[in-house]
């Protein structure tokens, strides 16, 4: 039998490394404008959210159930939030690649790659024995 997890979403430890990111997308979506404009600083500001909606659907599904009597349930939940967050991640691409002229390349994987660097250190810093030392 799996436990669901009761906790609202926005007060899960993830949801913190959630707005991180979202935060940090803007800050680099501004950072780019002030420094080479308006295209660069939307494309950096869509690579950010290319980063952050799949994390989002990762985070929803992956933190479903709780428990040892879960365990099944917590391992599928966390396959098929990673794989949701794979195939979200190449179809916004794909989107934005097709859809979003003009696009500055640079700027969107700058963005994509900061935002997904923010998901790591966060999740670090929320660790009780990191954040000790």
């Amino acid at each position: 039998m799996a436990y669901r997890n009761k906790v609202a979403f926005h007060q899960q430890p993830m949801f913190r490394v959630i707005v991180l990111q979202a935060l940090m997308s803007v800050l680099v979506g501004l950072f780019f404008g002030l420094i080479q404009g308006w295209t660069a600083a939307y494309s950096a500001l869509l690579g950010g959210l290319t980063a952050l909606i799949p994390n989002v659907y990762f985070t929803y599904k992956a933190f479903q159930y709780f428990g040892a009597r879960s365990i099944a349930a917590i391992v599928k939940s966390f396959w098929a939030g990673h794989a949701g967050k794979l195939i979200l991640t190449a179809v916004l691409f794909a989107v934005l690649f097709l859809g979003v002229k003009p696009l500055n390349v640079f700027s969107l994987f700058v963005g994509y790659i900061i935002v997904q660097m923010t998901s790591a250190v966060g999740s670090l810093l929320l660790t009780e024995s990191f954040l000790k030392r």
